[in-house]
């Protein structure tokens, strides 16, 4: 039986590929799907050679010691492509290890879909090179790469972002907070200091400061803490509630929100919650990442914008004192700061497509394994 190999690495790809293989086993029942991933694309029918969700790491300096087990990864998924039984590689972010494998599937002929492409509109540019030889089709996510990679030589189209399909049944603020057993009356603080144990180890106590800063000028401010799936949250340093909820229903249930730059800020975006970003990493990590990073923004939101919609604060500008400036007139109501914040994530929210985004790539998989 032919397969189509999925290759996903961290949490957001094992979540963003699940619904592409659910689609893509129903449209083809005659093709085993395989691949690296998580419990989200085990859900979903696909049968996982290796979880790759629970050992994702990221910074420059903490992917180098990791380097020798990607080679023997790689080593393997080469033997498996060897064997000719494999119609397709479906790539979905991770970058520097997907393109080492698409490069890989396409020395042994084998049709590459990349499916999140990396961010070369940030850094890292000469990897367009790499993906034009390499990737056959490209299903990209933000409205501004389609052009920039079919003018570097790959076939390249926008499907919408995936989160869009995630937010189709969104509760309102009431029934949110409800859900999550707070005071619908009262104003509400989500962090959200991120999906691996790196950045927690690095935002959460600046973040918990922010907090407690935005609680001493706003009497009955109530602060919650998301929950990412594989990270432990010590209580010892987190006095606040840690909730179990999706992203979005966190969202919902917020006046404002401080996250970590990536893909929460698009979601804060889709459920109109006005945020403020921060980032903080080691120092060694920092440094190359400046040398690399090429676009003025880190927060997601504010790319898709092309304009600072949303504060942003980076290394050793993560104070509390400062991100809780910046914070409280988000969590007034009827401030102008915030009224026009919404307004721009708004604007960002229609940028990023319509929803569908797993069945337009679920049928380019189709198409493509034959």
């Amino acid at each position: 039986m032919r397969e189509v190999l999925f290759s996903a690495g961290e949490t957001s790809g094992d979540l963003n590929a699940a619904p592409v293989a659910a689609m893509l086993a129903r449209l083809r029942p005659d093709l085993h799907l395989v691949g690296l991933g998580g419990s989200r694309m085990r859900e979903a029918g696909v049968e996982l050679i290796e979880d790759t969700v629970s050992r994702a790491v990221m910074g420059f300096a903490e992917i180098v010691r990791y380097l020798p087990q990607h080679l023997v990864r790689l080593r393997r998924l080469d033997s498996r492509l060897a064997t000719g039984r494999v119609a397709l590689v479906v790539c979905v972010d991770y970058g520097g290890f997907n393109l080492r494998l698409a490069s890989l599937a396409a020395k042994r002929r084998v049709p590459v879909l990349y499916f999140i492409t990396p961010q070369v509109w940030a850094s890292r540019a000469g990897r367009m090179r790499s993906m034009a030889r390499t990737v056959t089709k490209a299903a990209v996510i933000l409205p501004f790469e389609e052009k920039l990679l079919r003018d570097n030589g790959i076939d390249a189209t926008f499907v919408g972002h995936p989160m869009l399909d995630r937010a189709k049944d969104l509760p309102d603020r009431a029934t949110a907070r409800a859900t999550l057993g707070l005071d619908v009356r009262a104003p509400v603080l989500a962090l959200f200091p991120g999906s691996r144990a790196q950045e927690v180890e690095h935002l959460l106590d600046p973040f918990v400061g922010a907090a407690r800063e935005a609680q001493r000028r706003i009497p009955g401010l109530q602060v919650i803490v998301s929950h990412a799936p594989n990270v432990t949250i010590d209580p010892a340093r987190c006095p606040y509630a840690v909730v179990r909820a999706p992203s979005m229903t966190v969202l919902r249930a917020a006046t404002a929100v401080l996250c970590k730059s990536g893909t929460t800020t698009l979601e804060a975006a889709v459920t109109g919650c006005p945020l403020v970003i921060a980032y903080r990493t080691s120092a060694l990590t920092y440094q190359i990442a400046r040398r690399l990073v090429t676009i003025p923004y880190i927060g997601m939101v504010n790319v898709v914008a092309g304009r600072g919609i949303a504060p942003e604060f980076i290394q050793n500008a993560v104070r509390p004192a400062a991100m809780g400036d910046a914070l409280v007139p988000l969590l007034e109501e009827g401030s102008a700061v915030r009224a026009t914040e919404v307004a721009e994530l708004a604007k960002v929210r229609a940028a990023l497509g319509t929803p569908g985004a797993a069945e337009r790539v679920a049928e380019m998989a189709s198409r493509l394994a034959g």
